[in-house]
């Protein structure tokens, strides 16, 4: 199926409630225009200065949800247009997205991202670290970022049973987290987690939005 098909198939499928993030790192422009032209609106990078040559070219109407882990050197190219940073793992780095983005008015949305992998390769936080710096760290007093939910990857493996308990984990810490920090704040409300390999699981355990690439654009050149 063409980009524009595939589009259109996962928006079908998707139920209501839960949003679809089109990965576009490494792609070229024209896949992501065609992937526009068919609807869609938000994509997702990896890799900061990529992400801002391309919305210097395309629709200014995208949403530009940075993905990667965030090199804090790097920050102030992104800060004048991203709309969700999805990899937030310290209390250094909120500061540091809130100060960039106080230096363009702006208030930049921000998921803490949870370590729940069986692997040593992805970032994140632990449960307990999370828990510790919505307790501990000043993050209310910053004006420029909002947190509004969580984001984590399941690990790479070929049990479906393992990632499905990864993701159920999850949404119980989300649960947990909004009840007891955010009971007043609707805007507290992703839970961003699967991808092409495990998006249907994840949507079964409470993901609000799925994070797809190769699917849509085939595998990366």
């Amino acid at each position: 199926m063409s980009v524009a098909e595939q589009i259109t198939s996962l928006r079908k499928e998707l139920p209501r409630g839960v949003s679809l993030l089109a990965i576009s790192k490494y792609q070229p422009i024209e896949a992501i225009q065609e992937a526009y032209d068919a609807g869609q609106r938000m994509f997702g990078e990896n890799h900061i200065q990529e992400m801002a040559a391309k919305a210097a070219v395309l629709p200014k109407d995208i949403e530009w949800h940075f993905t990667g882990h965030v090199q804090t050197n790097k920050i102030k190219y992104m800060a004048p247009f991203v709309s969700l940073v999805h990899a937030v793992d310290s209390f250094r780095l909120l500061r540091e997205i809130d100060k960039h983005a106080a230096k363009h008015n702006r208030c930049i949305d921000c998921l803490l991202q949870i370590h729940i992998a069986q692997e040593d390769t992805k970032y994140g936080l632990t449960i307990d670290e999370c828990r510790q710096l919505l307790a501990n760290e000043p993050w209310r007093e910053l004006e420029h970022i909002r947190i509004t939910g969580l984001m984590a990857m399941g690990s790479n493996t070929d049990d479906m049973e393992q990632v499905r308990h990864e993701f159920r984990k999850m949404k119980q810490l989300f649960d947990e987290l909004q009840t007891t920090y955010f009971p007043d704040e609707p805007s507290f409300c992703q839970l961003s987690e699967g991808m092409t390999d495990d998006y249907p699981i994840a949507i079964e355990e409470g993901s609000t939005l799925v994070r797809i690439g190769s699917m849509i654009f085939g595998e990366r050149k």
